[in-house]
């Protein structure tokens, strides 16, 4: 009988992996390209020195890759010549930036191991890479993954990226579908902990004529937002906020603030106050390291969603074009 469960269960976490990023391994470029992790972070390194606003964007550009269609890469595609409306048309892309990045250290990687590493693990590798550099955990990543050989529809982005007036349950069912348990999806969203939100997800939080938009926001703090995000399409899109009071490091920065009445986001305050997560943000407030844990596991998690294996997909040359 114990032997039954012990193959049962082996056969069960066989199935997970195969649904979660078959394929994959740790040592997948041990003989095509052994460097491949040393000329990412090398290429990036100057970047980060002389850029501070580059992390943060190469984090969000790896979130709205694989929350779309998989870790594929799409998202870096160009339109074509007739001017398809490609992921990067999508309002939900609004303020995607750094793509360029990912192009060059592919041409670094391609000058060493010619066709060999694809764009959406050079992707995956600037990401981790974001989050080390900026103070957060250094998280080794499975490689492995193939390129899409098409680009999809801005409508795809437009379906699948969360609205910023997503609630709680929302987001929570986004990635328990990517295989995230509570603390990994609450975790997940400490992401924000890097860079800034444009005003325009904030409009409808801050001019709503529903009072319980701003439920829990310290009034200060409103005060500040409506300030700085000043009513009107014009402003809105021009205009952002930090997303906590220290935006280019890694920390729980996020979790301190969202508990101080200062989350920006919809999804900031009320996961505060929503009883499935308001005791994981108050641990995250004061454990960075469970926070660290708990972001390193989701990370990878998200990582393998979706992903293109083997014989699926291509390796691009040119990450920005499909041919």
């Amino acid at each position: 009988m114990r032997r039954t469960i012990v193959v049962v269960f082996f056969m069960f976490q066989c199935f997970s992996f195969n649904v979660k990023g078959f394929g994959l391994s740790y040592n997948f470029y041990e003989k095509s390209c052994p460097q491949v992790e040393d000329i990412v972070r090398n290429g990036l390194q100057p970047i980060f020195l002389t850029d501070p606003t580059s992390a943060p964007a190469l984090l969000r550009l790896m979130f709205h890759d694989c929350q779309v269609q998989g870790c594929d890469a799409s998202i870096l595609v160009d339109p074509g010549n007739g001017n398809e409306a490609t992921e990067m048309a999508s309002s939900k892309n609004l303020g995607i930036r750094k793509r360029e990045i990912v192009s060059m250290v592919k041409s670094m990687v391609e000058a060493q191991c010619p066709q060999q590493v694809s764009c959406a693990d050079i992707l995956i590798l600037a990401a981790r890479e974001a989050v080390a550099v900026t103070g957060g955990p250094r998280i080794k990543v499975p490689l492995g993954r193939r390129d899409s050989s098409h680009a999809p529809s801005h409508r795809l982005p437009d379906a699948l990226l969360p609205p910023a007036t997503a609630g709680v349950s929302e987001m929570l069912n986004i990635f328990t579908n990517k295989g995230m348990n509570l603390e990994e999806s609450v975790a997940v969203l400490g992401a924000h902990t890097l860079g800034i939100t444009h005003c325009s997800n904030l409009q409808n939080r801050l001019y709503s004529r529903n009072n319980d938009e701003l439920r829990g926001m310290e009034p200060g703090f409103a005060a500040f937002l409506r300030l700085t995000c000043q009513k009107g399409p014009l402003t809105s899109n021009l205009s952002f906020v930090l997303n906590d009071p220290t935006p280019f490091s890694f920390d729980n920065e996020y979790y301190v603030n969202a508990m101080r009445g200062r989350g920006v986001l919809k999804i900031d305050a009320e996961m505060v106050s929503n009883p499935k997560t308001a005791h994981v943000m108050k641990h995250f407030s004061m454990n960075e390291a469970d926070f660290f844990r708990a972001f390193y596991s989701a990370f990878v998690k998200l990582s393998r969603y979706g992903v293109l294996t083997g014989k699926q997909g291509v390796i691009r040359k040119n990450c920005n074009q499909l041919s």
